[in-house]
This record gives structure tokens, C-alpha cells and sequence, in this order.
């Protein structure tokens, strides 16, 4: 009989000693913070410039994975449902931000109704004297993490309030007026510890005829970022969070990385100042933690969902964003010279052929995977049937994003640091399978987690039933992870991995 070594060792994990499912007692709360776009090297390279109480605290203090790795297609809602589901796009069906639906023949977005597991979120509100929550920058994305309409969901309006499913708390209306969105109207976003008098870095410009500009630049800055988290802590006090007679779970999808990284790429100086907001804006929260519901009365957590690639060089743009029609064209053509299938629609990373004449679809698929080969943006591609063009991780990698009914025929990589190009000129697109888009930090702080640094790489589905098992209910149907007992306090240490070199 077959099984894998990651299973495998995780078995021989969980037979150690009898105490290693002995946890400390759990906490009333526990505050999940995602961050739709972060990379481990943006710690590193902030690391000097952090104060002592917010990412330092964290990971100083926590059990800190800065190897999370997610492998499938690092799309954000992907990513989001991984995080949620502890599965992969194939079994929950979040193949990407958006994908082509044969049936109804036109591109659909990821939405709660198309996730195919069900979610943390989900779990725990169904356990009994719980209640959870989502706050995220989208509706869209807090219900598809959420997973149930047991959850309270609050999301940012297009007037940058905030917006509650169905009926609204008390409280939420007089919040909403002490905070205007025109306040920011035109603010300068400065440098952390720039000196007076120094030029911002951007200005949130408004013009009245186009708001929605100002909108687009607002959500993409620590403004927005900072609102998330005091929407937060106004939540912890007002519904008095981890303090009553229920278990509590909060997830904050801080979701203005991911939007500044779509105009500007991985490497822009904006997205290391992102991070030292990131920084204050986690010390903030400690803060409100610690007065109520007290320090070492609740669990947090950070993790990412996915990276970015560096936005290409002004005179590499034209060669490394990839302008998917002409691709598509490109591949027609040479399926057309074979007497193949004809290409119905590429939505990258997928291509869907029309092969309703074909008895046998599956040397179409290779036909056009190969014929995309000959592209040279093109580095690999996996088929429906399993055909990989390449045979290393990567492979698994395709495999775990790859759904049959919503996939298409053939997935394709693009070459390291190519992107797709969607006619702006600039910006970057996500979902690559490399490493820069797909390894993330993961850290567990709380009176139930051991600090310490893990280095060996764990993975995203990991989360879900580690946070499952911290809150005391099962994991999500589909989860195909692992708990992170090392991370849990009272469990048996890390057995160092025997260093076969020597």
C-alpha cells in the first residue's frame, strides 16, 4: 500500500506520547488576520525598522512557519478558500479569481455558492455557544470565507463605510458617521518616521466626477488598511469578544496589500512602507487584546494567503506580460494546421477546447499543450487527462489547482516573472506557481501555541485544521492538511530532521 511521507510522518507524529493531545485551556477568543498579499522576505526586510510590540511581539512570541507554502494557483480567492477549507482547488473548486463556466458560457467570478467544501468559519459557528465573524475590504471574499450565513459578515462599502449582512449591529451607524471617508480626501501618505515637511510618497487625489478613482487609491494605502483594524477593535468592545459565555473567532481579511501589489508588483518601496503600517497597525491591536479581553486570554494568529512577483522592467514589459488572446490565437493556429480542436476560450491559466466531436479528448489536450510549448512565454502545461509537460514538484503543484469541470483542458505556466498583461502598461497579475507567489509566513501567538521558529516548510491547507483543532471542533469535510502539533504548546518538541550531508 502506498502513502505519502507527509502523511506518513504525520502519523508517526501523532503516536509520539498520549500527552501530545493535551492542549492548555483554551481561550474564549481567537482572532484570525490574513493577509491577502504578503511575502516572507517583506519581514526581513523590514525587520530593522519594526518597534517591539507588533510584528516583532508576534513572531518573537509565537510559533512562527516562515515557510508556508500554497501549492496550487496563487489566486486570492483561491488562496482564500484554501486558507478556509484546508483543501486545494481541486476538491473546494476556487480554481481562480475567475474562471469560463461552459454552461453558461461566459466568465464567472469565485463566489461562496461555487466553494465545494465546507470552511472553518463554518465549523465553529455550527459548534454550540460560538459566534464568528468576517471583516474584509469585499463582500465577495467575506462570504466565500465565511463558507455560512451563520457568520456575521462587515465589508467595505463604496463609500468606505462599513457594511454589515443582513441586519446591521446597534452600534454600526453612529461608527460609521464619527469615521468620513471624506476626511481622507486628498491625504498625503507619508513614510513611517518622515521627518515635517517631507513629500509623501502618494496622495489620495479625489475628483469629484471620477470618485471611484479616489476609491481604487484609498483601499490600496495603510488608510484603509488602518480601518480594517480599528473596525476590529471597535467589534472587540461593542460585542465584547472572548469575555462572555461564548467561544469567539474573528478572520480580518486585510485585503490593501493584495490591491497595492496588483498596480505595483512585489519590489516597490510602497510595499515595504505597507508593512511597517502592518506593523503598527498589529501593535494597535495587541493593545485592544490586551485591555479586554486581557493579555493571555486569546489566540491570534497572521497568516498570508499568497505573494507577488516584481513588476517587469519598462524595457522587458512588452516581452513578459503576455497578452492572453494573442496566445490563444497562436495556439488555434497551430491546432488548426493539425486538424485538432479548436480553442473556445483562454481565461489564464486555463484553456478550454471544443472537443464535443472527440471520442478521446485527451490527445486534443496534449496536441494544444504542446502547440502552447512553442510559445515562448509558455514554460509548462498540465492537462485534464494528467499529462504534465514537466515531472518535478511543480507537478503537484498543477495537479492540486487543477478541477475537472472548471479548469478547462490544459493549464499553463508562464515563464518566472511573466505576467498576464491586461492593457494598463503596468501592474502585475497573481496566480503564478512559483515560489515568490506561493511561500508565506504563517505565525501562531497565544497561551495554547509554543514559540519558536519552525523552518522546515509546512502548507496552506495546514490552517484550517490547526485552527480547528486550537477551537476545539472538527476539521472542514474536505480538509486534506495536517495539525500543526508542534506549534501547540504541551505537545512533544520538533524532532530535528537527521542532516543527511555529514
Amino acid at each position: 500500500m502506498d502513502i505519502c511521507r507527509r502523511k506518513f510522518g504525520a502519523c508517526i507524529l501523532a503516536g509520539l506520547v498520549p500527552r501530545a493531545l493535551a492542549l492548555p485551556p483554551r481561550p474564549k477568543l481567537l482572532v484570525l488576520v490574513v493577509l491577502e498579499q504578503v511575502r516572507r522576505d517583506y519581514l526581513d526586510a523590514v525587520w530593522g525598522q519594526l518597534g517591539s510590540g507588533g510584528l516583532r511581539r508576534l513572531l518573537d512570541n509565537g510559533a512562527y512557519f516562515p515557510d508556508c507554502r500554497h501549492l496550487a494557483a496563487s489566486y486570492t480567492s483561491s488562496s482564500l478558500a484554501t486558507l478556509a477549507t484546508g483543501a486545494w482547488p481541486a476538491q473546494h473548486g476556487i480554481v481562480a479569481d475567475t474562471w469560463f463556466d461552459r454552461a453558461a458560457r461566459k466568465p464567472v467570478r469565485a463566489s461562496s455558492e461555487a466553494l465545494l467544501a465546507t470552511t472553518l468559519t463554518a465549523q465553529i459557528a455550527a459548534a454550540r455557544d460560538t459566534r464568528a465573524y468576517v471583516i474584509s475590504l469585499d463582500s465577495v471574499e467575506a462570504a466565500l470565507f465565511a463558507g455560512t450565513s451563520a457568520a456575521s459578515l462587515f465589508w467595505m462599502g463604496e463609500q468606505g463605510n462599513f457594511v454589515a449582512r443582513g441586519v446591521a449591529p446597534d452600534w454600526l451607524g453612529d461608527y460609521n458617521r464619527l469615521k468620513p471617508l471624506e476626511n481622507l480626501h486628498n491625504a498625503s501618505w507619508l513614510a513611517v518616521g518622515a521627518p515635517p515637511g517631507a513629500p509623501p510618497l502618494r496622495t489620495l487625489s479625489f475628483d469629484p466626477v471620477h470618485p471611484q478613482e479616489f476609491l481604487n487609491l484609498y483601499k490600496a494605502s495603510p488608510f484603509a488598511q488602518s480601518a480594517q483594524f480599528e473596525f476590529l477593535g471597535e467589534l472587540l468592545g461593542r460585542e465584547r469578544l472572548g469575555q462572555g459565555n461564548t467561544f469567539d473567532f474573528v478572520c480580518l481579511l486585510a485585503g490593501s496589500g493584495a490591491l497595492l501589489g496588483y498596480e505595483t508588483g512585489a519590489s516597490s518601496p510602497l510595499m515595504l512602507q505597507m508593512m511597517l503600517q502592518l506593523d503598527r497597525h498589529l501593535e494597535y491591536l495587541f493593545g485592544q487584546l490586551d485591555r479586554a479581553p486581557g493579555a493571555g486570554s486569546y489566540d491570534l494568529v497572521v497568516a498570508g494567503a499568497h505573494g507577488a512577483p516584481p513588476e517587469p522592467p519598462t524595457n522587458a514589459r512588452p516581452r513578459m506580460a503576455v497578452n492572453g488572446e494573442l496566445l490563444a490565437q497562436a495556439i488555434q493556429q497551430n491546432l488548426s494546421a493539425r486538424a485538432s480542436a479548436r480553442v473556445e476560450r483562454y481565461l489564464y491559466p486555463f484553456l478550454y477546447l471544443d472537443t464535443s466531436t472527440l471520442l478521446v479528448p485527451e490527445p486534443a489536450r496534449q496536441g494544444a499543450g504542446r502547440a502552447a510549448l512553442e510559445q515562448p512565454a509558455v514554460a509548462a502545461y498540465f492537462t485534464a487527462g494528467g499529462e504534465c509537460s514537466i515531472h518535478d514538484e511543480f507537478q503537484e503543484r498543477f495537479r492540486n489547482s487543477f478541477h475537472p469541470r472548471r479548469a478547462g483542458d490544459v493549464m499553463l505556466a508562464y515563464q518566472p516573472e511573466y505576467i498576464e498583461d491586461y492593457g494598463f502598461d503596468r501592474g502585475i497579475s497573481y496566480g503564478s506557481l512559483y515560489n515568490y507567489d506561493i511561500q508565506t509566513p504563517l505565525c501562531f501567538y497565544g497561551p495554547q501555541f509554543r514559540p519558536g521558529v519552525y523552518e522546515s516548510p509546512v502548507q496552506s491547507v495546514d490552517l484550517a485544521p490547526t485552527l480547528a483543532r486550537a477551537a476545539g471542533v472538527g476539521p472542514p469535510s474536505s480538509s486534506s492538511g495536517r495539525v500543526l502539533g508542534e506549534a501547540f504548546a504541551g505537545s512533544a518538541p520538533e524532532i530535528p530532521k537527521e542532516d543527511k550531508s555529514k
